[in-house]
Protein backbone atom coordinates (compact mmCIF):
# COMPACT_ATOMS: atom_id res chain seq x y z
CA UNK A 1 0.00 0.00 0.00
CA UNK A 2 1.11 3.51 -0.74
CA UNK A 3 1.45 6.51 1.52
CA UNK A 4 -2.07 7.79 0.77
CA UNK A 5 -3.90 4.46 0.53
CA UNK A 6 -6.60 3.08 2.81
CA UNK A 7 -8.84 0.10 2.03
CA UNK A 8 -11.79 -1.94 3.25
CA UNK A 9 -9.27 -4.28 4.85
CA UNK A 10 -7.69 -1.33 6.69
CA UNK A 11 -11.06 -0.88 8.45
CA UNK A 12 -11.21 -4.56 9.40
CA UNK A 13 -7.68 -4.42 10.81
CA UNK A 14 -8.40 -1.20 12.70
CA UNK A 15 -11.54 -2.70 14.24
CA UNK A 16 -9.49 -5.64 15.48
CA UNK A 17 -7.14 -3.28 17.31
CA UNK A 18 -9.67 -0.81 18.69
CA UNK A 19 -12.83 -2.87 19.20
CA UNK A 20 -11.14 -6.26 19.43
CA UNK A 21 -13.18 -7.81 22.23
CA UNK A 22 -16.56 -6.47 21.09
CA UNK A 23 -18.97 -8.60 19.09
CA UNK A 24 -18.84 -7.43 15.49
CA UNK A 25 -20.57 -10.29 13.67
CA UNK A 26 -23.58 -12.49 14.35
CA UNK A 27 -24.91 -15.12 11.95
CA UNK A 28 -27.11 -17.92 13.27
CA UNK A 29 -25.19 -19.46 16.18
CA UNK A 30 -21.91 -17.79 15.17
CA UNK A 31 -20.75 -14.80 17.20
CA UNK A 32 -17.39 -13.23 16.39
CA UNK A 33 -15.55 -10.33 17.95
CA UNK A 34 -13.80 -7.89 15.66
CA UNK A 35 -10.48 -9.53 16.55
CA UNK A 36 -11.82 -13.03 15.94
CA UNK A 37 -13.15 -11.91 12.56
CA UNK A 38 -9.62 -11.13 11.39
CA UNK A 39 -8.58 -14.79 11.69
CA UNK A 40 -10.89 -16.34 9.03
CA UNK A 41 -10.50 -13.28 6.80
CA UNK A 42 -6.72 -13.66 6.77
CA UNK A 43 -6.91 -17.41 6.28
CA UNK A 44 -9.20 -17.03 3.29
CA UNK A 45 -6.89 -14.31 1.93
CA UNK A 46 -3.86 -16.60 2.24
CA UNK A 47 -5.81 -19.46 0.64
CA UNK A 48 -6.74 -17.28 -2.33
CA UNK A 49 -3.11 -16.26 -2.78
CA UNK A 50 -2.09 -19.93 -2.77
CA UNK A 51 -4.62 -20.51 -5.56
CA UNK A 52 -2.73 -17.95 -7.63
CA UNK A 53 -5.05 -14.96 -7.29
CA UNK A 54 -3.47 -11.57 -7.78
CA UNK A 55 -4.51 -7.95 -7.46
CA UNK A 56 -7.39 -7.29 -9.86
CA UNK A 57 -8.45 -10.94 -10.26
CA UNK A 58 -12.13 -11.66 -9.72
CA UNK A 59 -13.79 -13.89 -7.12
CA UNK A 60 -17.28 -15.06 -8.13
CA UNK A 61 -19.92 -15.74 -5.46
CA UNK A 62 -23.36 -17.22 -6.06
CA UNK A 63 -24.85 -17.84 -2.65
CA UNK A 64 -27.23 -16.61 0.00
CA UNK A 65 -25.87 -14.57 2.90
CA UNK A 66 -23.45 -16.29 5.27
CA UNK A 67 -20.30 -15.53 7.21
CA UNK A 68 -18.29 -17.25 4.46
CA UNK A 69 -19.67 -14.63 2.06
CA UNK A 70 -18.47 -11.88 4.40
CA UNK A 71 -15.04 -13.52 4.81
CA UNK A 72 -14.63 -13.44 1.04
CA UNK A 73 -15.34 -9.71 0.94
CA UNK A 74 -12.73 -9.16 3.64
CA UNK A 75 -10.16 -11.45 2.02
CA UNK A 76 -10.61 -9.80 -1.38
CA UNK A 77 -9.98 -6.43 0.25
CA UNK A 78 -6.79 -7.81 1.81
CA UNK A 79 -5.24 -9.08 -1.44
CA UNK A 80 -6.69 -6.54 -3.88
CA UNK A 81 -9.00 -8.98 -5.65
CA UNK A 82 -12.43 -7.93 -6.98
CA UNK A 83 -15.61 -9.59 -5.71
CA UNK A 84 -18.18 -10.58 -8.34
CA UNK A 85 -21.39 -11.28 -6.37
CA UNK A 86 -24.10 -12.81 -8.57
CA UNK A 87 -27.83 -12.35 -8.07
CA UNK A 88 -29.10 -15.83 -7.14
CA UNK A 89 -32.56 -14.97 -8.44
CA UNK A 90 -31.30 -14.95 -12.03
CA UNK A 91 -31.93 -17.71 -14.56
CA UNK A 92 -29.01 -20.06 -15.43
CA UNK A 93 -28.45 -18.24 -18.74
CA UNK A 94 -28.20 -14.91 -16.92
CA UNK A 95 -25.86 -16.39 -14.31
CA UNK A 96 -23.70 -17.76 -17.12
CA UNK A 97 -23.50 -14.31 -18.69
CA UNK A 98 -22.41 -12.64 -15.43
CA UNK A 99 -19.70 -15.29 -14.91
CA UNK A 100 -18.43 -15.05 -18.49
CA UNK A 101 -18.41 -11.24 -18.30
CA UNK A 102 -16.54 -11.02 -14.99
CA UNK A 103 -14.28 -14.05 -15.69
CA UNK A 104 -13.56 -14.98 -12.05
CA UNK A 105 -10.54 -17.19 -11.36
CA UNK A 106 -12.43 -18.90 -8.54
CA UNK A 107 -16.12 -19.37 -7.95
CA UNK A 108 -17.91 -19.98 -4.64
CA UNK A 109 -21.39 -21.46 -4.87
CA UNK A 110 -24.07 -22.14 -2.26
CA UNK A 111 -25.58 -25.64 -2.12
CA UNK A 112 -28.92 -24.38 -3.48
CA UNK A 113 -27.31 -23.29 -6.74
CA UNK A 114 -24.68 -25.94 -7.45
CA UNK A 115 -26.82 -28.07 -9.76
CA UNK A 116 -27.46 -25.15 -12.09
CA UNK A 117 -23.81 -24.03 -12.06
CA UNK A 118 -22.06 -27.41 -12.32
CA UNK A 119 -22.73 -27.83 -16.08
CA UNK A 120 -21.21 -24.39 -16.69
CA UNK A 121 -17.87 -25.05 -15.03
CA UNK A 122 -16.28 -26.81 -18.01
CA UNK A 123 -17.16 -23.88 -20.29
CA UNK A 124 -14.87 -21.42 -18.52
CA UNK A 125 -11.16 -21.87 -19.17
CA UNK A 126 -10.41 -18.79 -17.05
CA UNK A 127 -11.63 -20.50 -13.86
CA UNK A 128 -9.06 -22.27 -11.70
CA UNK A 129 -11.39 -23.87 -9.16
CA UNK A 130 -14.94 -23.92 -7.83
CA UNK A 131 -15.82 -24.16 -4.16
CA UNK A 132 -18.91 -24.98 -2.17
CA UNK A 133 -19.94 -22.50 0.51
CA UNK A 134 -19.97 -25.48 2.87
CA UNK A 135 -18.84 -29.11 2.62
CA UNK A 136 -17.46 -30.50 -0.64
CA UNK A 137 -20.11 -31.57 -3.14
CA UNK A 138 -19.66 -32.97 -6.66
CA UNK A 139 -17.22 -30.80 -8.60
CA UNK A 140 -17.04 -28.27 -5.76
CA UNK A 141 -14.24 -28.33 -3.20
CA UNK A 142 -15.04 -27.57 0.45
CA UNK A 143 -14.84 -23.98 1.64
CA UNK A 144 -12.63 -25.07 4.55
CA UNK A 145 -9.94 -26.04 2.02
CA UNK A 146 -9.37 -22.34 1.34
CA UNK A 147 -8.85 -21.73 5.07
CA UNK A 148 -6.41 -24.60 5.69
CA UNK A 149 -3.38 -22.39 6.39
CA UNK A 150 -1.83 -20.17 9.05
CA UNK A 151 -3.39 -16.95 7.72
CA UNK A 152 -0.07 -15.17 7.36
CA UNK A 153 -0.15 -12.95 4.28
CA UNK A 154 2.49 -10.66 2.81
CA UNK A 155 1.81 -6.94 2.61
CA UNK A 156 -0.22 -6.40 -0.55
CA UNK A 157 -0.04 -3.43 -2.91
CA UNK A 158 -3.73 -2.47 -2.73
CA UNK A 159 -4.68 1.10 -3.57
CA UNK A 160 -7.42 3.40 -2.33
CA UNK A 161 -8.87 3.68 -5.83
CA UNK A 162 -8.61 -0.01 -6.75
CA UNK A 163 -11.77 -1.82 -7.81
CA UNK A 164 -13.37 -3.83 -5.01
CA UNK A 165 -16.67 -5.16 -6.34
CA UNK A 166 -18.49 -5.61 -9.65
CA UNK A 167 -22.27 -5.49 -9.30
CA UNK A 168 -24.22 -6.39 -12.42
CA UNK A 169 -27.10 -4.00 -12.87
CA UNK A 170 -30.34 -4.57 -14.72
CA UNK A 171 -30.14 -5.24 -18.47
CA UNK A 172 -30.56 -1.92 -20.30
CA UNK A 173 -30.05 -3.32 -23.78
CA UNK A 174 -30.73 -6.97 -23.12
CA UNK A 175 -27.64 -7.72 -21.02
CA UNK A 176 -26.55 -6.75 -17.52
CA UNK A 177 -23.70 -4.28 -17.06
CA UNK A 178 -21.08 -4.72 -14.35
CA UNK A 179 -20.85 -1.54 -12.29
CA UNK A 180 -17.31 -1.50 -10.87
CA UNK A 181 -16.99 0.14 -7.44
CA UNK A 182 -13.77 1.12 -5.70
CA UNK A 183 -12.55 0.93 -2.12
CA UNK A 184 -12.51 4.73 -2.16
CA UNK A 185 -16.13 5.14 -3.19
CA UNK A 186 -17.41 2.64 -0.65
CA UNK A 187 -15.24 3.95 2.20
CA UNK A 188 -16.39 7.52 1.60
CA UNK A 189 -19.99 6.31 1.39
CA UNK A 190 -19.40 4.74 4.81
CA UNK A 191 -18.12 7.98 6.32
CA UNK A 192 -21.03 9.87 4.81
CA UNK A 193 -23.57 7.43 6.29
CA UNK A 194 -21.81 7.53 9.67
CA UNK A 195 -22.04 11.32 9.71
CA UNK A 196 -25.64 11.59 8.51
CA UNK A 197 -26.95 8.84 10.78
CA UNK A 198 -24.74 9.80 13.78
CA UNK A 199 -23.44 6.23 13.71
CA UNK A 200 -21.06 5.04 16.43
CA UNK A 201 -19.66 1.68 17.55
CA UNK A 202 -23.03 1.10 19.26
CA UNK A 203 -24.69 0.76 15.84
CA UNK A 204 -26.16 -2.62 14.97
CA UNK A 205 -27.30 -3.52 11.44
CA UNK A 206 -29.79 -6.24 10.61
CA UNK A 207 -28.35 -7.50 7.33
CA UNK A 208 -31.42 -9.01 5.69
CA UNK A 209 -30.85 -7.75 2.14
CA UNK A 210 -28.75 -10.02 -0.08
CA UNK A 211 -25.03 -9.33 -0.17
CA UNK A 212 -25.06 -9.29 -3.98
CA UNK A 213 -27.08 -6.06 -3.68
CA UNK A 214 -25.34 -2.75 -2.98
CA UNK A 215 -27.93 -1.82 -0.34
CA UNK A 216 -27.09 -4.99 1.60
CA UNK A 217 -23.33 -4.71 1.14
CA UNK A 218 -23.23 -0.95 1.69
CA UNK A 219 -25.14 -0.93 4.98
CA UNK A 220 -22.99 -3.78 6.29
CA UNK A 221 -19.84 -1.80 5.43
CA UNK A 222 -21.29 1.40 6.95
CA UNK A 223 -21.78 -0.26 10.33
CA UNK A 224 -18.50 -2.20 10.15
CA UNK A 225 -16.63 1.06 9.50
CA UNK A 226 -18.23 2.56 12.62
CA UNK A 227 -16.99 -0.40 14.66
CA UNK A 228 -20.54 -1.65 15.19
CA UNK A 229 -22.21 -5.04 14.96
CA UNK A 230 -23.63 -6.71 11.87
CA UNK A 231 -26.32 -9.38 12.29
CA UNK A 232 -26.40 -11.38 9.06
CA UNK A 233 -29.60 -13.16 7.99
CA UNK A 234 -29.32 -15.84 5.31
CA UNK A 235 -32.37 -14.29 3.70
CA UNK A 236 -35.32 -12.18 4.82
CA UNK A 237 -37.47 -13.74 7.54
CA UNK A 238 -39.93 -11.47 9.36
CA UNK A 239 -40.15 -13.65 12.49
CA UNK A 240 -36.37 -13.84 12.84
CA UNK A 241 -36.08 -10.12 12.16
CA UNK A 242 -38.47 -9.24 14.99
CA UNK A 243 -36.65 -11.52 17.44
CA UNK A 244 -33.18 -10.29 16.48
CA UNK A 245 -34.13 -6.62 16.69
CA UNK A 246 -34.94 -7.17 20.37
CA UNK A 247 -32.16 -9.65 21.20
CA UNK A 248 -29.31 -7.84 19.44
CA UNK A 249 -30.63 -4.30 19.98
CA UNK A 250 -30.66 -3.61 16.24
CA UNK A 251 -30.47 0.12 15.54
CA UNK A 252 -30.58 0.24 11.74
CA UNK A 253 -31.49 -1.60 8.58
CA UNK A 254 -32.18 -0.80 4.95
CA UNK A 255 -35.20 -2.43 3.31
CA UNK A 256 -37.36 -2.67 0.24
CA UNK A 257 -41.12 -2.90 0.44
CA UNK A 258 -42.83 -4.93 1.80
CA UNK A 259 -40.13 -6.00 4.31
CA UNK A 260 -40.87 -3.32 6.91
CA UNK A 261 -44.62 -3.87 6.66
CA UNK A 262 -44.13 -7.62 7.11
CA UNK A 263 -42.02 -7.05 10.21
CA UNK A 264 -44.57 -4.70 11.75
CA UNK A 265 -47.45 -7.05 10.89
CA UNK A 266 -45.73 -10.08 12.43
CA UNK A 267 -44.74 -8.15 15.51
CA UNK A 268 -48.40 -7.38 16.17
CA UNK A 269 -48.57 -11.05 17.15
CA UNK A 270 -45.01 -11.66 18.39
CA UNK A 271 -44.85 -8.55 20.63
CA UNK A 272 -41.07 -8.06 20.56
CA UNK A 273 -39.57 -4.73 21.63
CA UNK A 274 -38.56 -2.87 18.46
CA UNK A 275 -37.73 0.42 20.15
CA UNK A 276 -33.98 0.12 19.48
CA UNK A 277 -34.62 0.45 15.72
CA UNK A 278 -33.85 4.15 15.33
CA UNK A 279 -33.04 4.27 11.62
CA UNK A 280 -34.63 2.59 8.61
CA UNK A 281 -33.68 3.52 5.08
CA UNK A 282 -35.11 2.49 1.75
CA UNK A 283 -38.26 2.72 -0.32
CA UNK A 284 -41.72 2.35 1.20
CA UNK A 285 -45.20 3.81 1.32
CA UNK A 286 -46.39 6.62 3.61
CA UNK A 287 -48.70 4.39 5.69
CA UNK A 288 -45.90 1.95 6.53
CA UNK A 289 -43.45 4.76 7.29
CA UNK A 290 -45.92 6.50 9.58
CA UNK A 291 -46.69 3.24 11.37
CA UNK A 292 -42.98 2.42 11.88
CA UNK A 293 -42.18 5.85 13.27
CA UNK A 294 -45.19 5.80 15.59
CA UNK A 295 -44.49 2.30 16.93
CA UNK A 296 -40.73 2.65 17.44
CA UNK A 297 -39.96 6.36 17.68
CA UNK A 298 -37.42 5.86 14.89
CA UNK A 299 -36.86 7.81 11.68
CA UNK A 300 -37.34 6.57 8.13
CA UNK A 301 -34.87 7.99 5.61
CA UNK A 302 -35.44 8.37 1.89
CA UNK A 303 -32.96 9.20 -0.84
CA UNK A 304 -31.75 8.81 -4.39
CA UNK A 305 -28.84 6.64 -5.42
CA UNK A 306 -27.66 3.79 -7.62
CA UNK A 307 -25.13 0.99 -7.57
CA UNK A 308 -23.15 3.32 -9.82
CA UNK A 309 -22.96 5.98 -7.08
CA UNK A 310 -21.85 3.66 -4.24
CA UNK A 311 -25.21 4.29 -2.55
CA UNK A 312 -27.25 7.38 -1.78
CA UNK A 313 -26.25 10.78 -3.16
CA UNK A 314 -29.33 12.63 -1.85
CA UNK A 315 -30.85 11.88 1.51
CA UNK A 316 -33.26 13.18 4.16
CA UNK A 317 -35.76 11.99 6.75
CA UNK A 318 -38.92 10.86 4.93
CA UNK A 319 -41.12 13.49 6.59
CA UNK A 320 -38.71 16.41 6.12
CA UNK A 321 -40.17 17.20 2.70
CA UNK A 322 -42.77 14.60 1.80
CA UNK A 323 -42.41 13.21 -1.69
CA UNK A 324 -38.86 14.41 -2.25
CA UNK A 325 -35.67 12.33 -2.39
CA UNK A 326 -33.83 14.64 0.01
CA UNK A 327 -30.92 17.03 -0.53
CA UNK A 328 -27.44 16.29 -1.91
CA UNK A 329 -25.17 14.44 0.51
CA UNK A 330 -21.94 15.98 1.85
CA UNK A 331 -19.55 14.46 -0.72
CA UNK A 332 -21.74 14.20 -3.81
CA UNK A 333 -22.37 16.93 -6.33
CA UNK A 334 -25.81 16.35 -7.82
CA UNK A 335 -27.24 18.32 -10.73
CA UNK A 336 -30.19 18.26 -13.11
CA UNK A 337 -29.19 18.80 -16.72
CA UNK A 338 -30.88 19.17 -20.10
CA UNK A 339 -30.21 17.17 -23.28
CA UNK A 340 -27.05 19.21 -23.94
CA UNK A 341 -25.71 18.49 -20.47
CA UNK A 342 -26.28 22.05 -19.23
CA UNK A 343 -27.64 22.82 -15.77
CA UNK A 344 -31.32 23.73 -15.60
CA UNK A 345 -33.08 26.07 -13.21
CA UNK A 346 -34.92 24.83 -10.07
CA UNK A 347 -38.34 23.52 -10.99
CA UNK A 348 -37.24 22.44 -14.46
CA UNK A 349 -37.09 18.66 -15.03
CA UNK A 350 -34.07 17.01 -16.59
CA UNK A 351 -31.61 14.16 -16.19
CA UNK A 352 -30.00 13.65 -12.77
CA UNK A 353 -26.22 13.80 -13.03
CA UNK A 354 -23.63 13.13 -10.32
CA UNK A 355 -19.93 13.73 -9.85
CA UNK A 356 -17.54 13.25 -6.99
CA UNK A 357 -15.64 10.38 -5.32
CA UNK A 358 -18.75 8.22 -4.87
CA UNK A 359 -19.12 7.71 -8.63
CA UNK A 360 -18.17 4.24 -9.83
CA UNK A 361 -15.13 3.43 -11.96
CA UNK A 362 -17.24 2.44 -14.94
CA UNK A 363 -19.01 -0.54 -16.49
CA UNK A 364 -16.80 -3.61 -16.74
CA UNK A 365 -15.49 -4.16 -20.29
CA UNK A 366 -17.81 -1.52 -21.80
CA UNK A 367 -15.67 1.49 -22.83
CA UNK A 368 -18.33 2.78 -25.22
CA UNK A 369 -21.00 2.81 -22.51
CA UNK A 370 -18.57 4.51 -20.13
CA UNK A 371 -17.76 7.26 -22.62
CA UNK A 372 -21.47 7.97 -23.02
CA UNK A 373 -22.31 7.69 -19.31
CA UNK A 374 -19.44 9.97 -18.23
CA UNK A 375 -19.89 12.59 -20.97
CA UNK A 376 -19.20 16.16 -19.98
CA UNK A 377 -17.44 15.17 -16.78
CA UNK A 378 -20.60 13.89 -15.06
CA UNK A 379 -22.10 10.48 -14.42
CA UNK A 380 -25.39 10.61 -16.31
CA UNK A 381 -27.73 8.41 -14.26
CA UNK A 382 -30.52 7.91 -16.77
CA UNK A 383 -32.95 9.06 -14.07
CA UNK A 384 -35.08 12.16 -14.37
CA UNK A 385 -35.81 14.71 -11.67
CA UNK A 386 -35.99 18.33 -10.66
CA UNK A 387 -34.73 20.46 -7.79
CA UNK A 388 -37.04 22.77 -5.90
CA UNK A 389 -36.01 26.18 -4.58
CA UNK A 390 -34.97 24.61 -1.26
CA UNK A 391 -32.48 22.24 -2.88
CA UNK A 392 -34.61 19.09 -2.52
CA UNK A 393 -34.52 16.60 -5.37
CA UNK A 394 -37.80 15.28 -6.76
CA UNK A 395 -37.53 12.05 -8.72
CA UNK A 396 -39.77 11.99 -11.80
CA UNK A 397 -38.87 8.72 -13.57
CA UNK A 398 -36.42 7.18 -16.00
CA UNK A 399 -35.24 8.52 -19.33
CA UNK A 400 -36.97 6.73 -22.23
CA UNK A 401 -33.90 4.67 -23.20
CA UNK A 402 -33.38 3.57 -19.58
CA UNK A 403 -36.94 3.24 -18.34
CA UNK A 404 -36.85 1.14 -15.21
CA UNK A 405 -39.39 -0.79 -13.17
CA UNK A 406 -38.60 -1.56 -9.52
CA UNK A 407 -40.76 -4.39 -8.10
CA UNK A 408 -39.73 -4.88 -4.47
CA UNK A 409 -36.42 -3.06 -4.90
CA UNK A 410 -35.18 -5.12 -7.86
CA UNK A 411 -34.32 -3.37 -11.13
CA UNK A 412 -36.12 -4.54 -14.27
CA UNK A 413 -35.75 -2.91 -17.67
CA UNK A 414 -38.82 -3.19 -19.95
CA UNK A 415 -36.66 -4.03 -22.99
CA UNK A 416 -35.52 -7.27 -21.39
CA UNK A 417 -39.08 -8.39 -20.57
CA UNK A 418 -40.28 -7.33 -24.01
CA UNK A 419 -37.54 -9.43 -25.58
CA UNK A 420 -38.75 -12.49 -23.68
CA UNK A 421 -42.38 -11.81 -24.64
CA UNK A 422 -41.51 -11.53 -28.31
CA UNK A 423 -39.92 -14.98 -28.26
CA UNK A 424 -43.44 -16.44 -27.96
CA UNK A 425 -44.72 -17.35 -31.44
CA UNK A 426 -48.17 -15.88 -30.70
CA UNK A 427 -46.84 -12.45 -29.64
CA UNK A 428 -46.61 -9.88 -32.44
CA UNK A 429 -45.85 -6.74 -30.41
CA UNK A 430 -45.35 -5.92 -26.74
CA UNK A 431 -44.81 -2.92 -24.51
CA UNK A 432 -43.89 -3.33 -20.84
CA UNK A 433 -44.60 -0.66 -18.24
CA UNK A 434 -44.54 -0.24 -14.48
CA UNK A 435 -47.81 0.16 -12.61
CA UNK A 436 -48.49 0.99 -8.93
CA UNK A 437 -48.59 -1.99 -6.58
CA UNK A 438 -49.70 -1.76 -2.95
CA UNK A 439 -47.39 -4.53 -1.72
CA UNK A 440 -44.29 -4.22 -3.92
CA UNK A 441 -44.39 -0.50 -4.72
CA UNK A 442 -44.41 -1.19 -8.45
CA UNK A 443 -45.42 -4.13 -10.62
CA UNK A 444 -44.70 -5.18 -14.21
CA UNK A 445 -47.48 -4.97 -16.77
CA UNK A 446 -47.27 -6.27 -20.33
CA UNK A 447 -49.47 -4.74 -23.02
CA UNK A 448 -49.49 -7.28 -25.84
CA UNK A 449 -50.73 -7.64 -29.43
CA UNK A 450 -51.18 -11.28 -30.42
CA UNK A 451 -50.71 -12.59 -33.93
CA UNK A 452 -53.87 -12.76 -36.06
CA UNK A 453 -56.23 -15.51 -34.96
CA UNK A 454 -54.19 -16.47 -31.87
CA UNK A 455 -55.47 -16.97 -28.34
CA UNK A 456 -53.19 -17.30 -25.34
CA UNK A 457 -54.14 -17.51 -21.63
CA UNK A 458 -52.46 -14.71 -19.71
CA UNK A 459 -51.11 -17.10 -17.07
CA UNK A 460 -49.44 -19.16 -19.79
CA UNK A 461 -47.71 -16.09 -21.22
CA UNK A 462 -46.54 -15.01 -17.77
CA UNK A 463 -45.00 -18.43 -17.12
CA UNK A 464 -43.44 -18.41 -20.59
CA UNK A 465 -41.55 -15.22 -19.64
CA UNK A 466 -40.59 -16.69 -16.26
CA UNK A 467 -39.03 -19.67 -18.06
CA UNK A 468 -36.68 -17.37 -19.99
CA UNK A 469 -35.58 -14.70 -17.52
CA UNK A 470 -35.53 -14.44 -13.73
CA UNK A 471 -38.98 -14.96 -12.21
CA UNK A 472 -38.99 -11.56 -10.51
CA UNK A 473 -38.95 -10.05 -14.03
CA UNK A 474 -42.12 -11.76 -15.22
CA UNK A 475 -45.26 -9.59 -15.69
CA UNK A 476 -47.76 -9.55 -12.87
CA UNK A 477 -50.42 -8.14 -15.21
CA UNK A 478 -51.11 -8.71 -18.92
CA UNK A 479 -53.44 -6.70 -21.15
CA UNK A 480 -54.27 -7.86 -24.68
CA UNK A 481 -54.95 -5.12 -27.25
CA UNK A 482 -55.55 -5.09 -30.99
CA UNK A 483 -52.86 -2.48 -31.57
CA UNK A 484 -50.29 -0.38 -29.72
CA UNK A 485 -50.13 3.41 -30.15
CA UNK A 486 -47.30 4.49 -32.46
CA UNK A 487 -45.25 7.60 -33.04
CA UNK A 488 -44.81 9.12 -36.48
CA UNK A 489 -41.60 7.10 -36.98
CA UNK A 490 -43.49 3.85 -36.36
CA UNK A 491 -42.02 3.16 -32.91
CA UNK A 492 -44.24 2.39 -29.92
CA UNK A 493 -45.49 5.52 -28.15
CA UNK A 494 -44.58 4.51 -24.60
CA UNK A 495 -46.00 7.57 -22.80
CA UNK A 496 -49.34 6.91 -24.47
CA UNK A 497 -49.19 3.19 -23.54
CA UNK A 498 -48.56 4.23 -19.95
CA UNK A 499 -51.39 6.77 -20.05
CA UNK A 500 -53.87 4.22 -21.41
CA UNK A 501 -52.74 1.18 -19.38
CA UNK A 502 -50.99 2.65 -16.33
CA UNK A 503 -53.43 1.17 -13.84
CA UNK A 504 -52.98 -2.41 -12.61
Amino acid sequence: MGLYDYTIYSVIERNGRIYGDRIGWVCGEERLTHMEFLVPVNRVARGLLELGLQRGDRIGILAQNSMEFVYLYGAAAKIGAIVLPINWRLKPEEVEYCISDGAPKVLFVGSDFQKQVEPLLKKFDFMKKAFSMGAAEGDFAAFRDVMDNDGICPEMDVRFDDAFVIIHTAAVAGRPRGATLSHMGLLLANLQAMAMWSMTSEACNLGMLPLFHLAGLGTMLNVMHAGGKNVILQRFDADAACRLIQEEKVTIFVEFAPMLQNILDRNDQLKYDLSSLKVVGGLDGPDTVKRYEKETGGTFWIGFGQSETSGFVTFAPYTERLGSAGTPCPIAEVAVVDERGELVEPGTPGEIAVRGPLVFKGYWNLPGDNEYTFRGGWHHTGDMGRFDEGGYLWYTGRMPEKELIKPGGENVYPAEVEGALLEHPFVEEAAVIGVPDEKWGEAIKAVVVLTAGSTLPKEELIEFVASRIARFKKPKHVAYVTELPKKSDGSIDRPKVKKEHGAA
